[in-house]
């Protein structure tokens, strides 16, 4: 039996930026081909959380993420940002995906403009700042991902796959969102690459104060990064905890065909075969920790 975890009543103490309330999501819905993404999904996301959204592949994750920046409209239920329904008359969409930025699994798909500059300017361009603030927006958010100023006027085309992500990542961070989403943001980058790209997603968000909600197959960088993750399992939510708190599920993870670090099944092996270890241990830093001691 899956266990089901959710923390939405605690968070509605605090301050929240976006709500899903009975979210339903239908693909081509009346058709044969009828398929049912997203089922009943309420999710409170508070301001200035680091999240960790994971799931197999069709759980909904990525249905979940393009509709919390208004690229997808429910079939049933509503959306709030900021306790504003984003469907309202007067409410512009165009507001909301300033505010919420996503960055796609393959930034190729994002980049398409002929020098990095010009492509991380056409957001703020397009939003409608001044020369001078658009070009101070680009080059900060350029900084703060670490592309060098010689790099400004090569074509995002022939950089580097870690590179990419970078330019990708400004490109959104230049438009100064509130929630900065990120799909699969170190796939395919080899461990120094991963590393160094969820260290800048981490740096970047306790600098800036910004919601981030990082959706990924690696039980590794949830572990190390986010402080909550919320599990998706044939569109529903199953589990919306703490690493610690989910992690222990190891078995009903399983049957959702997840898995929980390694270091973890590790010191869970220890526990079983009467070694007196921790069972929350889900980083090489803790589990040093844990073993010094």
């Amino acid at each position: 039996m899956q266990t089901v975890i959710n923390r939405n009543e605690e968070n509605e103490e605090r301050l929240m930026s976006l709500i899903l309330d009975h979210v339903s999501h239908i693909y081509n819905e009346g058709t044969t081909f009828e398929k049912k993404a997203l089922d009943d999904v309420s999710l409170v996301i508070p301001d200035g959380e680091f999240i960790g959204l994971i799931g197999h592949t069709g759980s909904g994750k990525s249905t979940l993420i393009q509709h919390l920046n208004g690229l997808l409209k429910p079939t049933s239920g509503q959306i709030f940002f900021n306790g504003q329904n984003i469907y309202d008359n007067d409410f512009k969409l165009k507001d909301l995906r300033r505010e919420v930025g996503l960055v796609f699994q393959y930034p190729e798909y994002q980049l398409f403009e002929i020098s990095v500059s010009k492509d991380v300017l056409f957001g703020p361009n397009n939003l409608g700042m001044s020369t001078l603030d658009a070009e101070m927006a680009a080059y900060g958010a350029l900084k703060s991902v670490g592309i060098d100023e010689s790099l400004l006027d090569v074509s995002p085309l022939d950089l580097s796959g870690g590179q990419k992500r970078r330019v990708a990542i400004a490109g959104v961070l230049a438009m100064k969102p509130k929630v900065l989403i990120l799909d699969e943001p170190a796939a395919g980058l080899d461990p120094l690459g991963r590393r160094e790209i969820l260290d800048m997603i981490a740096k970047i968000r306790k600098e800036q104060n910004i919601t981030v909600i990082l959706v990924s197959h690696s039980m590794e960088d949830v572990a190390q990064y986010v402080e909550r993750i919320v599990v998706m399992n044939k569109g529903r939510i199953t589990m919306d905890d703490t690493p610690e708190e989910v992690f222990t599920h190891e078995e009903e993870l399983r049957q959702m065909g997840l898995d929980i670090p390694e270091i973890t099944r590790l010191f869970l092996r220890m526990r079983r075969e009467g070694y007196d270890v921790p069972a929350n241990v889900f980083t090489v830093d803790q589990a040093f920790e844990a073993m010094m001691k």
